[in-house]
């Protein structure tokens, strides 16, 4: 079979991917757009892609496709009726960054939490060497030992957050994005509350319909001006122009974000006017993306491929019953 990966530089060039040659014919393209995807694809009998638009347009020449694997958990990239039609399966991979993304969760929550953007430059310019106290006072930061931390989306990773801020001693409370999960060990809420009683508030919802935009203007108005808001859920959940002017209104005390409406970031994004790393840090979609993460990745990939290959041969015509 041919296995051709359409954007391999998502995966990270680090990530050895020659562990598919036991599979197929390989054929790896760091990137790919809509236009070149149509001809790269035209031999292809599996396609591995990320952000790849998978659908009519991009896959009429693939006669030869039957299988999609995305190397990401959301599959909005794909036209899943017109892969319903052609008969071409997919896969996605779920569960495999839900370490590394609460990791990144409690990275920014610390860095911004605990001023540290502003201790470590305080120490860097030489005020720390001429200082006659060996405790720099000036920023106050707090425990959250006691903070209300407040979870939008309570899924996978969302629920992972949520027992790590019980151990450090944190109320936790949920607002359900679809209104269907319940998890009677933390406190459900509705939106609204969880933005008027939360210390932090972070995002770990899907893009649907009820997501998108939710955390607007009358949101940030909503929270307190103490408030440390986090989204490592999708970026289109927050309008960011509202973003920027409740954190230059001090409608919140800080923003950490992984995610945005635009990736790349778009050059005029209202979110670069504000500079000051202590009121806000935005890492370049890089949560889900340690190395073991990626290798996990990956290796879900290869068995999802080789699972598929064998259901083929199980159902080929010319594949004969073992006798009983």
């Amino acid at each position: 079979m041919n296995i051709v990966f359409l954007d391999a530089d998502t995966i990270g060039s680090d990530i050895d991917l020659t562990v598919f040659e036991k599979l197929g014919d390989v054929t790896c393209y760091g990137f790919s757009t809509p236009q070149e995807m149509r001809e790269r694809a035209a031999d292809a009998d599996i396609l591995v892609l990320n952000k790849m638009p998978a659908n009519e347009t991009t896959l009429d020449k693939a006669s030869r496709l039957k299988l999609i694997c995305v190397a990401a958990t959301g599959t909005n990239n794909l036209d899943k009726a017109y892969l319903e039609k052609r008969g071409i399966a997919w896969r996605n991979v779920a569960g495999y960054s839900t370490e590394c993304v609460t990791q990144h969760t409690f990275a920014l929550l610390f860095y911004l939490l605990e001023k540290l953007p502003y201790y470590d430059s305080f120490v860097k310019s030489g005020s720390y060497a001429g200082s006659t106290a060996f405790t720099h006072f000036t920023n106050i930061f707090h425990e959250i030992h006691g903070m209300t931390w407040g979870i939008i989306g309570l899924g996978a990773i969302g629920q992972r957050v949520a027992q790590i801020a019980s151990m450090f001693g944190c109320q936790v409370i949920y607002y359900s994005t679809t209104g269907k999960n319940n998890q009677p060990q933390y406190e459900r809420t509705s939106l609204a509350e969880l933005l008027s009683r939360s210390d932090i508030i972070s995002v770990h919802a899907p893009l649907t319909e009820q997501t998108e935009g939710l955390i607007d203007k009358k949101a940030f108005h909503q929270m307190k001006k103490s408030a440390i808001f986090l989204n490592l859920g999708r970026g289109p959940i927050v309008v960011e122009q509202d973003l920027a002017d409740a954190l230059n209104a001090g409608e919140l005390a800080a923003a950490g974000l992984d995610v945005l409406c635009e990736e790349p970031m778009r050059a005029d994004s209202p979110l670069l006017s504000i500079q000051d790393s202590g009121r806000l840090i935005i890492t370049p979609h890089i949560a889900w993306a340690g190395a073991e993460t990626r290798r996990r990745l990956t290796d879900t990939i290869w068995h999802q491929i080789e699972d598929f290959q064998a259901s083929m041969q199980a159902y080929s015509p010319n594949t004969q019953s073992s006798p009983v």
